[in-house]
C-alpha cells in the first residue's frame, strides 16, 4: 500500500502546510463583517474571530397595527437608518407582530401587500393617503409590495451601513405594547397562541437567514401576568412555566436558525431575571435553569432586561436594582453567567429629562458594565398607536416628521458619549 503522502501527490494535492497567504485570506474571510456568527462565552459575545463585542442602539417598530416599520411615510429607509449610523450605534432592534405571520399562513402561504395593510389599519381614505406617503419617499416600493418585503428591505439597508439586525417579537396581535390586559401577556392569553408563536418564530428565523445583518432573536418582549385573567395567572404564570416556553422558543428558533443568538426576557414587564442568574428554584416547581437544558446551543443565549424606573432618586439604589434583577450575570459572583443587555429604557425626548438621575446614571452604568442597550425609541411618530393615528412619540430620538433629532441637547450631551464609551 502507497504511503499516504504519496497518495495525495498521485492525486494533485499538497500535503505541505497551507501557505502565509492562504491562512491570512481564510482569516479575512472570516473577519467580513458581520463576522458571525456570534457566541457566547460567559459574559461576553464573542464574534467568528474571537473578538468582544456587544451592542449599542435603539429600537425601531414594525409591531404595531400596520405591521410595518414606522416611519416610511416621512422618510426614506436610507435616510433613517442613516440617522442611526451617525450616532455611531451598531444595532437596531426591529420588532415585529406574531400576527404577521398568521396572516401569510391562512393566505396561502403569501403575504398581504402593504397597501392591504394600511387600509386594514388606518382605514380606506387615511391608508391609501398614507401609503402614497410611503411611495413617495421609498420609490423601490409599490402597492403590491409586501410587509416582509419592507422588513427585507430595512435589514439590507442595516447591512449597507453594517448595523447589526436584531429581530424581536414584540407582541401576538399587532397592536401597542403593553399592559396587563391586552391579550398579549403570557403564553395562553386571548391572542397569544403558543402554537403560532413557536411557528412565527421558526418562520421569521429561517427567513432572516438571507439578511446579512441579523445576528440575534429576542424570544418574546415583556412577559407579564394576565391582570384580566386571573384563572391564567394563578395556573401559568410562574417560572416553572417560564422556562418551559422559553426552552420551546429557543429550540424552534435554533433549528431554524442556528447562527442566532437567543435572546431570554425575564418575568413582570422583562424587568427580572433573578432566579435565572442565581440558579435558585424556577417556583413552584424545584428545577433550576442549566444550560444543559438548550443542547448544542447552550453558547447562543443572552439575557435581556428593561428598565423604566425614571423617577428613581438615587443612582446607587439604581445600579443595586439592576444588579440584582440581572445584572449580576455579568460579574463572578453568578452562579450562572451570560452577557446581559438592556433592550429598553427610555425617558421623555426634551432638554432636560435627560440631565436627571436616572438617564444619567445609565448613561455611565450601562458602558461601565460593558452591557449593550438599545435606547427606546427612534420613532419620532407612529402610523397609528391605541387608536389615535400620526401618534406624536415624545420619548422619540427623531421628530415628529423623522427628519432632526427631538432632543439635540440630549444627542450631544449625552447619547454620542454613551455610544462611544460602550463601544470603545
Amino acid at each position: 500500500m502507497k504511503p499516504i503522502a504519496a497518495l495525495l501527490v498521485l492525486a494533485g494535492l499538497s500535503t505541505a502546510a497551507p501557505s502565509p497567504n492562504v491562512v491570512q485570506d481564510e482569516q479575512a474571510k472570516r473577519a467580513v463583517w458581520p463576522n458571525g456568527p456570534f457566541v457566547t462565552s460567559g459574559r461576553w459575545i464573542l464574534d467568528a474571530t474571537g473578538k468582544n463585542l456587544t451592542y449599542a442602539g435603539t429600537n425601531w417598530p414594525g409591531h404595531n397595527d400596520v405591521m410595518i416599520p414606522e416611519g416610511l411615510q416621512y422618510q426614506s429607509i436610507e435616510t433613517i437608518v442613516q440617522k442611526v449610523k451617525s450616532l455611531g450605534m451598531n444595532a437596531v432592534r426591529l420588532t415585529f407582530a406574531i400576527q404577521m405571520i398568521d396572516e401569510i399562513y391562512s393566505n396561502g402561504g403569501q403575504d398581504i401587500t402593504i397597501q392591504r395593510a394600511f387600509v386594514q389599519a388606518l382605514g380606506q381614505a387615511n391608508g391609501t393617503r398614507v401609503l402614497n406617503q410611503v411611495l413617495a419617499k421609498n420609490p423601490r416600493f409599490n402597492a403590491s409590495t409586501t410587509r416582509l418585503q419592507v422588513f427585507d428591505a430595512v435589514a439590507e439597508e442595516l447591512a449597507k451601513q453594517q448595523i447589526y439586525v436584531h429581530l424581536d417579537n414584540h407582541i401576538s396581535k399587532g397592536m401597542w405594547c403593553c399592559s396587563g390586559t391586552d391579550g398579549n401577556t403570557w403564553w395562553g392569553d386571548t391572542y397569544f397562541s403558543t402554537a403560532n408563536w413557536v411557528r412565527g418564530l421558526s418562520y421569521m428565523a429561517e427567513h432572516g437567514k438571507s439578511w446579512r445583518a441579523l445576528v440575534s432573536i429576542g424570544l418574546r418582549n415583556e412577559p407579564r401576568e394576565p391582570t384580566n385573567n386571573q384563572a391564567l395567572s394563578r395556573s401559568a404564570y410562574n417560572w416553572q412555566s417560564w422556562y418551559g416556553y422559553m426552552r420551546q422558543g429557543a429550540d424552534a428558533v435554533h433549528k431554524s436558525n442556528p447562527d442566532l443568538l437567543i435572546f431570554l426576557s425575564g418575568m413582570n414587564y422583562d424587568t427580572t431575571l433573578t432566579p435565572v442568574v442565581q440558579g435558585t428554584a424556577l417556583t413552584p416547581g424545584s428545577g433550576r435553569f442549566s444550560f444543559g437544558d438548550f443542547p448544542g446551543y447552550a453558547n447562543k443565549l443572552v439575557l435581556e432586561l428593561h428598565n423604566y424606573e425614571n423617577s428613581i432618586g438615587n443612582c446607587n439604589t439604581l445600579q443595586n436594582n439592576l444588579y440584582r434583577n440581572g445584572f449580576q450575570a455579568l460579574t463572578s459572583s453568578a452562579t450562572n453567567k451570560f452577557p446581559v443587555m438592556m433592550t429598553e429604557f427610555g425617558f421623555q425626548m426634551d432638554d432636560r429629562t435627560w440631565r436627571g438621575v436616572y438617564a444619567s446614571c445609565l448613561a455611565s452604568y450601562l458602558p461601565a458594565q460593558k452591557a449593550g442597550w438599545f435606547i427606546w425609541v427612534l420613532s419620532g411618530s407612529y402610523y397609528i398607536r391605541s387608536g389615535t393615528q400620526d401618534f406624536e412619540e415624545s420619548w422619540g430620538l427623531l421628530n415628529h416628521d423623522w427628519s432632526a433629532w427631538r432632543s439635540p441637547s440630549y444627542v450631544n450631551g449625552a447619547l454620542l458619549g454613551m455610544v462611544k464609551n460602550t463601544l470603545s
